[in-house]
């Protein structure tokens, strides 16, 4: 049965699960999932996991996220962007340039944001936009999320565009909100494109609307993609089998080592040697961080090892560099599944 991810380049007008329902058709009965909803005025990056690669949607929605955003200032929705009711400000002031940018810098860094009434959110058990729309007033907790970057690309009012990067959690159109709601004004997001979801790009992403039973398992890219930035530990076909029946494995004397990110490792399958994917550790849009251990340093396990931070998860790969699943330690010198991969 396949398995691996897709990156998508999802459409504007459909929902991301519309999108997986293009793949969920091709690739029954294998199951698929998306990891990171883009709503339906998004469009742009959308990773799909396919098959066993399911299980590890939850380290794709950890990655970095980029994306394009574009405002119009002056004006406000129940939905922060122009899927609601959109109304004009009287008289709003117009930012200039130079106080965006200012107040924009106010926003990089861990900060808290109150998420839109209009989200998939649960609240009490239900999605917090089925209350609002019928005409529930609600005033969600604002939560912490993480912006490492943002940028005025195009500013001619009442337009402005703006370019993020964050973490996981952020919705962007609140962004939009605070910062206008900062300069004494509103602001709704017209437009947005995800550009980046780590290391998946827009510019390798595929149309589903190009997807046919022929082409889309070339289109595939193996499971270890949405671990690469796990440090990844190669085990030998013993340990293999007892990761596999969900047993434990005894660390070795001289510790485990970090397998490098070789790049017949990490292209589609289907793809000819000839052109390899960039590197996961290539520049990314704004300089997305690097992983905390380089691919070929010893990692600290322990007691004995060498000093450093206890590393929580590593990416366990077998003699043949495919992924075998999650491992977490478990007490001095051992190692457990904490979830497997099928062969």
């Amino acid at each position: 049965m396949p398995s691996g991810l897709l990156n998508l380049n999802k459409p504007s007008g459909i929902t991301s699960r519309q999108a997986v329902d293009v793949v969920q058709r091709l690739a029954r009965p294998a199951k698929a999932g998306h990891a990171g909803t883009l709503d339906p005025l998004a469009a742009g990056v959308l990773v799909v996991c396919v098959g066993a690669a399911t299980r590890l949607i939850e380290y794709v929605q950890r990655m970095p996220k980029g994306y394009c955003a574009t405002f119009l200032l002056g004006r406000q929705s129940p939905t922060e962007d122009i899927e609601g009711e959109v109304t004009e400000l009287p008289n709003p002031p117009v930012p200039t340039l130079d106080q965006l940018v200012a107040a924009s810098r106010r926003f990089v860094g861990r900060i808290q944001q109150r998420p839109p009434a209009f989200s998939a959110l649960k609240v009490e058990g239900r999605r917090a936009y089925q209350l609002a729309r019928r005409g529930d007033k609600l005033e969600l907790q604002a939560r912490p999320i993480e912006i490492h970057r943002i940028e005025v690309k195009r500013y001619e009012y009442p337009e402005l565009v703006l370019e993020v990067e964050c973490g996981s959690g952020t919705y962007i159109r609140s962004l939009g909100r605070d910062l206008a709601e900062s300069l004494g004004t509103a602001a709704v997001m017209s437009a947005l494109v995800r550009t980046f979801i780590g290391g998946f790009r827009l510019d390798e992403a595929t149309d589903p609307r190009q997807l046919t039973r022929k082409n889309w398992q070339s289109r595939l890219y193996p499971p270890l993609r949405a671990v690469e930035h796990l440090p990844r530990v190669q085990l030998s076909a013993e340990e293999v089998v007892r990761i596999r029946n969900g047993l434990t494995i005894e660390r070795r004397a001289e510790g485990f080592r970090v397998q490098g990110s070789e790049a017949e490792e990490n292209r589609p399958l289907a793809a000819s040697p000839a052109s390899p994917r960039p590197s996961p550790l290539s520049p990314r849009p704004f300089g997305a961080a690097s992983p905390a251990h380089s691919p070929l340093s010893p990692l600290p396990l322990g007691e004995g090892q060498g000093e450093g931070v206890e590393i929580a998860e590593f990416a366990a790969v077998d003699p043949a560099g495919q992924l075998v699943g999650i491992l977490v330690p478990l007490g001095p010198g051992q190692l457990r599944p904490l979830r497997n991969l099928p062969p």
